[in-house]
C-alpha cells in the first residue's frame, strides 16, 4: 500500500513518487506568496536518470512516498561508466552511474562499506559511512608550538579530497572525515 503524505510533510533527502517515477528531495523551501495559498517549492533528483529539477507543489497536494530498501554494500570499483558494489552475505553485485552516486563519489576507496538504496529492484543511489578514515598525503609541514586552537591548513587525502586539517597534522597520519561535511573531525586512533 502506498504511503500518501501531503505537500508541506515533504522534507529534504526524502524519496517520492513523482510521475510515476522515484525522485529524492533535494531541497524544500515554503513560500507563501502575498495572495493566495502556501507552495511547496522543491528541488528533486529522479533517482532512475539521475537528472534534476525543479517543482512547485500547492500546499494540500498528495504526494506518494518512494519506499526505498537499503542493503549494505562493499565498494569494490570503478570501470569508467559505473561504480560496482557488492552484497558480502550474498555476493550479489549491484553497478551504479556517477548520477547516481552523486556527491559520494568523493568517499568511493576499495573496501569501505555504503548503504546502496533499492528502488524495487533497481540499485538507484548510495549513502556513506557517517565517517571514514583517510590517509593525509600532502599537506605543510608541523608548525613547531601549535596546538589544537592554532590556525587550519589544507591537506590533500589519499583520495583526492582536500579538508582543512588542524597545523599539527602532518603527512601520513590518518584522519577521520565526517562524509556529510567534507570536514576533518579528529585524528584516527
Amino acid at each position: 500500500m502506498a504511503d500518501i503524505i501531503v505537500a508541506t510533510q515533504i522534507r529534504e533527502g526524502m524519496a517520492i513518487v513523482f510521475n510515476g517515477e522515484p525522485h529524492k528531495v533535494v531541497s524544500v523551501q515554503h513560500v507563501t506568496p502575498g495572495k493566495g495559498r502556501g507552495m511547496i517549492q522543491t528541488k528533486l533528483r529522479n533517482l532512475l536518470t539521475g537528472t534534476g529539477f525543479d517543482n512547485r507543489f500547492r500546499s494540500d497536494e498528495k504526494v506518494e512516498k518512494a519506499f526505498l530498501e537499503t542493503h549494505e554494500m562493499t565498494y569494490l570499483y570503478s570501470d569508467g561508466t559505473a561504480h560496482v558494489f557488492m552484497n558480502a552475505e550474498t555476493y550479489e553485485q549491484a553497478s551504479l552511474t556517477d548520477e547516481a552516486i552523486g556527491e559520494a563519489k568523493d568517499f568511493l576507496m576499495p573496501n569501505i562499506s555504503f548503504s546502496v538504496e533499492y528502488y524495487e529492484t533497481t540499485p538507484v543511489g548510495v549513502e556513506p559511512p557517517q565517517t571514514v578514515e583517510l590517509e593525509v598525503t600532502d599537506t605543510a609541514p608541523n608548525m613547531k608550538g601549535a596546538t589544537q586552537s592554532a590556525s587550519n591548513k589544507p591537506a590533500t587525502l589519499e583520495n583526492g579530497l582536500v579538508v582543512q586539517v588542524p597545523s599539527f597534522i602532518e603527512n601520513g597520519e590518518v584522519i577521520k572525515v565526517d562524509t556529510k561535511k567534507k570536514e576533518y573531525m579528529e585524528r584516527a586512533k
